[in-house]
């Protein structure tokens, strides 16, 4: 066979598709591994991290009343929020007692 005015062997012709073929591979490898990388690093994170809320030590202080306003636990042992109202600091069992507190606290004035 000739090419180009030269006579090629079919060694050699093998040899040629031998190497066209290695560098398909490797040009094929190279995209996938292109692909792979870039679409890793446009994940999002699967799981939304809360930064926990740090608690404060509300042992000590002073509230006018000794049970939760809105759902009248007792809130000597267990006092997790306060909220001043009128001068006057009331204590809550919860943030979410406070809130309710906070919306309507002629409803829960002592």
């Amino acid at each position: 066979m000739q090419k180009h005015g030269i006579e090629l062997l079919p060694a050699t012709i093998t040899f040629c598709n031998h190497l066209i073929i290695l560098k398909m591979k490797i040009l094929i490898i190279t995209a996938l591994l292109t692909i792979s990388t870039t679409s890793c690093a446009q994940e999002t994170p699967k799981v939304k991290h809360v930064k926990k809320k740090t608690e404060t030590n509300l042992k000590g202080v002073k509230v006018v009343n000794t049970e939760d306003p809105v759902c009248h636990m007792k809130t000597a042992e267990f006092l997790k929020d306060t909220a001043v109202y009128k001068g006057k600091t009331y204590g809550f069992c919860s943030a979410h007692c406070k809130s309710e507190f906070k919306k309507n606290p002629q409803k829960y004035e002592k």
